[in-house]
């Protein structure tokens, strides 16, 4: 498909727009959508405040990564589906390369028997970054009883079950029961949802088919990218919700990494810039350790195509009814519920995470004075785990 020379210029700044984005936004989905509104919409005009704002509420009942998905929407709004391809490459390809560099770099000082211990009061950094985040999305999302009541729940149950298995269940049942009380919500006038099935076949065509070849073959490079893929294909509420979910599956059940492999990643989405879910890079590559520093770039490649691929064909699915599908009082009553599930898996990962480190006071200490750090001070996140390395190369 050809483009007019001006509109392609007018695409080409877009993508060096989403590249400075992402090799400049540090933090999480709040801060993204604060420095895409100054850029995207004060600066560009790409799309007005309020189309912004709404792009990110439609991400926020999808599966998949929200900032990733609202670039990903704009691209697709203002270039179709080749500038939207395009916009998810050039998002996530820097926080890819530097987490894959990451996972290299980690394995080769395992490998040469030089010890990790400079990382130690980066784990527990991380821990504290895992809490303070499911605490603030809690207090925003959440307004009634039934909310916290259905965080407090999904939290029990996350914790007595780890199982990868419990993430959708608790979700599910977090928006259903929520929905039923879509009387609360204001009426708006309804319109015909005009749907078209093409992206949702995709979906289900590659969920499907790499399922069957990782099967057949055993390959774990295939079966990774279906672990991705599904997992991408499940998680609402952003990388705070990914993190608990590749915990319990890739270091609790299949044991691919370590403890302390996976809270050293979790502590790096702090200081590497771009989308939270970039701990996939990580992971994926890390898992593919013992194949040589090849095959960990092939683990990184794999792990991320599979975490955002399936939030991008929801995207193309709903972006094109979602004007008239955010009209339904349940769809707007179901996000609390999905929030408020989402928030307990958190929490519930949090405190899994924090429990071992109880013995020691080093680490609990690390978690209080970092909490107190975020809570009060105005100190970027990869400052402080920039700090935490420093003291651990120092003592």
């Amino acid at each position: 498909m050809s483009y007019p020379p001006i509109r392609r210029f007018r695409y080409i700044i877009y993508l060096m727009d989403i590249l400075l984005l992402s090799l400049t936004a540090f933090g999480g989905p709040q801060v993204h959508l604060m420095m895409m509104i100054e850029r995207l919409v004060h600066k560009r005009r790409y799309v007005t405040e309020e189309e912004l704002l709404e792009l990110q509420a439609l991400c926020s009942i999808l599966p998949g990564p929200s900032s990733t998905q609202t670039v990903t929407a704009i691209g697709l709004k203002i270039g179709g589906q080749p500038l939207a391809y395009l916009t998810l490459l050039v998002w996530s390809l820097p926080a890819m390369i530097l987490m894959t560099l990451a996972a290299i770099g980690i394995h080769y000082l395992e490998r040469n028997a030089i010890s990790l211990d400079f990382t130690r009061f980066v784990g527990p950094m991380a821990v504290a970054f895992l809490m303070y985040g499911a605490s603030s999305i809690a207090r925003k999302v959440i307004h009634n009883t039934q909310g916290w009541t259905l965080l407090v729940i999904s939290t029990i149950l996350a914790y007595m079950y780890p199982s990868p298995y419990m993430t959708p269940v608790l979700i599910v049942c977090g928006g259903v029961a929520a929905s039923l009380n879509f009387k609360k919500h204001e009426k708006m006038e309804k319109g015909e949802i005009r749907i078209k099935w093409r992206p949702i076949i995709f979906w289900i065509s590659v969920l499907i088919t790499a399922a069957i070849i990782g099967k057949i073959t055993n390959s774990l490079p295939v079966r990774l990218f279906e672990n991705f893929y599904r997992n991408g294909s499940l998680v609402f509420g952003g990388g705070q919700v990914l993190i608990p979910i590749l915990y319990n599956e890739f270091v609790e059940f299949k044991h691919y990494l370590t403890e302390q492999e996976f809270l050293a990643g979790m502590a790096l989405t702090q200081v590497v810039p771009g989308p939270v879910f970039s701990i996939a890079t990580f992971v994926g590559s890390v898992s593919l350790q013992t194949h040589g520093w090849f095959g960990q770039i092939v683990g990184g490649f794999v792990a991320t195509a599979g975490i955002f691929l399936p939030g991008t064909f929801f995207i193309f699915f709903a972006y094109p009814f979602w004007d008239q599908l955010k009209r339904y009082r349940g769809i707007r009553a179901s996000l609390e519920g999905i929030h408020a599930a989402s928030c307990g898996l958190t929490i519930a990962a949090a405190i899994s995470l924090f429990q071992p480190m109880m013995t020691n006071i080093q680490p609990v200490v690390t978690v209080i004075a970092t909490l107190i750090v975020v809570a009060f001070g105005k100190v970027p996140s990869y400052l402080i785990i920039l700090a935490g390395l420093l003291l651990g190369l120092l003592f």
